[in-house]
């Protein structure tokens, strides 16, 4: 059994609204539906074995205020309250507070110690781990390839830079207006090659080894588990790697707030977990998963609903 959580995009601010300025996000109050989400997850039997924090723990905003720092600190706190291991997918906003260099050395890199598990580039936050006899994690980084907490000076922000001005012409990177491919917006990322090949590798080991995995990641990967528009750029890039094998049960993202949901042509299971952020105080986001042999039970409380995935 193990806890989701997605978005909560924490600031020790009062509530606003997303950038579209229609859709209220309750910044304050995030922490205090996490801590309950953690005391939740302490108390459940059979007890849960880890947690996976999708990404975005805090908000933007925070670097305007010169608190990224202080609010990572406390969500960090609170999540540190549990007994098990957290595994952190790096978000967008994660990048508006940190620089990729920075992000290596805080509580938010969850990588194993050691080179064996993830790409040879030590600030891609992707890496894999056993969770179980024959059931694997891995963990995806969706900006990778991005121009989000790069120096702009260096070759990966200007190749990210390269990929984005070829899709996206508007003078504001963020704005998918007028676009043929949506998703291309700087508020997205994707897969250098190194890491859909390093992918690609572990998921041949599980074959080979009868293992089940589980991916997560901060962006869906999967159109149908999207809006359209929170995609990750190359996203058929990383699902080809998918359906070339057999050991994919499921991929577990955030970024999307409203969650989404689809079984794809391969039977694997895409859900995209709703926003803990833009969560009414008197509900909550969070869920626990239990996995059985031929399939995973989301027990889902507040806006997330329960659900059966089947293998």
């Amino acid at each position: 059994a193990f806890g989701v959580v997605a978005d909560i995009q924490f600031a020790d601010a009062e509530d606003g609204y997303d950038f579209g300025g229609c859709r209220r996000r309750y910044y304050r109050s995030s922490l205090r539906l996490l801590r309950e989400a953690v005391r939740a997850w302490a108390a459940e039997s059979p007890p849960v074995d880890f947690v996976l924090q999708l990404g975005d723990s805090i908000d933007g905003q925070n670097a305007r205020r010169g608190e990224a720092e202080s609010a990572l600190q406390q969500v960090l706190e609170v999540l540190g309250q549990l007994s098990v291991p957290v595994h952190h997918a790096w978000g967008n906003h994660e990048l508006y507070n940190f620089s990729r260099a920075r992000l290596v050395h805080t509580g938010l890199y969850s990588r194993p110690a050691g080179g064996s598990d993830g790409p040879a580039d030590r600030e891609c936050h992707a890496y894999h781990c056993s969770l179980a006899p024959r059931l694997r994690l891995v963990v995806l980084d969706t900006y990778d390839v991005s121009t989000l907490g790069t120096d702009p000076a260096s070759p990966r922000y200007q190749e990210s830079l390269r990929v984005l001005r070829e899709k996206n012409p508007n003078d504001d990177l963020n704005s998918p207006e007028g676009l043929k491919e949506p998703h291309f917006v700087a508020f997205n990322g994707g897969f250098s090659q190194a890491q859909l090949d390093w992918f690609d590798e572990v998921l041949k080991f599980s074959d080979e080894n009868q293992e089940k995995v589980i991916v997560t990641a901060h962006v869906p990967i999967h159109p149908q588990a999207s809006n359209g528009v929170c995609l990750a750029w190359n996203h058929a890039a990383a699902l080809a790697v998918i359906h070339a094998h057999g050991c994919v049960l499921c991929v577990l993202a955030g970024h999307l707030h409203d969650g989404a949901y689809c079984q794809d042509s391969h039977g694997v299971h895409h859900l995209t977990l709703e926003g803990l952020v833009e969560t009414p105080p008197d509900s909550n986001a969070f869920g626990t998963v239990h996995v059985y042999e031929d399939k995973m039970v989301l027990k889902g409380r507040g806006r997330i609903p329960d659900r059966v995935l089947r293998f």
